[in-house]
């Protein structure tokens, strides 16, 4: 598996989505990829688009669907190949991003760069702790990471990533009980509390609470400009089923409630990817046949 996935999230992050070039070679980038990627400082996936233009197929990889409940749109922006690099120090992120895109260039374009952060102990923007039911241990391998599929697949993940935009002039305005009954938990004591309303987002996506469950492996984190904010969506799991289920849910394509979330941010991007396994520090693409 790719290490990265499984470790604590990083002080500071970059994100690439890049697109294949029109007369590029995509074979001669899943061949550069292996010498890019170690899988632990750097985690990469790979785009459906991607393995169409090689005639690859990875079972249950597919392209983000693009989703209307009663009040809310989910964009579908699909990319050929996405890279997470994860450092602490901005200037080493930049080199490694360089690198990248300087080596994959004549055959790939990069049209998105998204720096993160981490924000105290695992907190969004609102100051909420992100991610309060994510697995760990055991748990976290078995929702996160495919297995029983056979060489070059087992220890592969699939991704879901977002880009959310924040509103938090308006989320500040509000008051605390009512920032409190948008997540469900108070903001004080991070507790859960029973007389939220049915749009809470501890209620809409209470992973424990679907048939079969539906729980994910999270590693998202805020990023900012001067004057814009948000969060990156970051979501492995053994297949997308369990993402696709809390993600209908919260914009309430199951029973018409919406999540509250949705009052004060929401995605701006969609995209899907494979996340190969990584051996001995390389990205192991053998499933690919290529």
């Amino acid at each position: 598996m790719q290490t990265g996935i499984l470790d604590p999230v990083p002080p500071l992050a970059r994100y690439l989505a890049f697109s294949l070039r029109q007369d590029g070679e995509p074979r001669r980038i899943l061949r550069k990829l292996p010498e890019l990627v170690d899988g632990r400082s750097a985690v990469a996936g790979i785009g459906e688009c991607m393995l169409n233009a090689v005639n690859a197929q990875v079972p249950g990889l597919k392209t983000f669907p693009a989703l209307t409940g009663p009040a809310i749109a989910i964009q579908s922006t699909p990319r050929a190949f996405w890279i997470w690099l994860r450092g602490d120090d901005r200037g080493e992120l930049l080199h490694r991003t360089r690198e990248i895109r300087d080596t994959l260039a004549d055959h790939a374009q990069l049209v998105d760069v998204t720096d993160a952060f981490r924000y105290g102990e695992s907190l969004d923007l609102t100051g909420y702790e992100d991610g309060t039911e994510n697995p760990t241990g055991d748990d976290a391998v078995a929702a996160g990471f495919v297995s029983g599929a056979g060489a070059g697949l087992d220890g592969s993940s699939f991704v879901a990533v977002q880009q959310w935009l924040h509103n938090l002039d308006h989320f500040q305005a509000l008051p605390q009980d009512a920032q409190d009954n948008i997540m469900g938990r108070r903001r004080a004591d991070n507790e859960e509390f029973d007389e939220a309303p049915a749009s809470a987002h501890v209620k809409r996506t209470a992973q424990e609470s679907f048939d079969p469950e539906a729980f994910i492996l999270r590693r998202s984190m805020p990023w900012a400009t001067a004057d814009r904010q948000g969060l990156v969506f970051v979501a492995f799991g053994k297949s997308f089923d369990a993402f696709e289920t809390l993600l209908r849910h919260m914009i309430g394509l199951d029973d018409g409630v919406v999540d509250g979330l949705f009052s004060f941010t929401r995605p701006v991007s969609g995209a899907y990817y494979w996340c190969p396994p990584a051996r001995d520090g390389r990205l192991d693409l053998s499933a690919l046949d290529l």
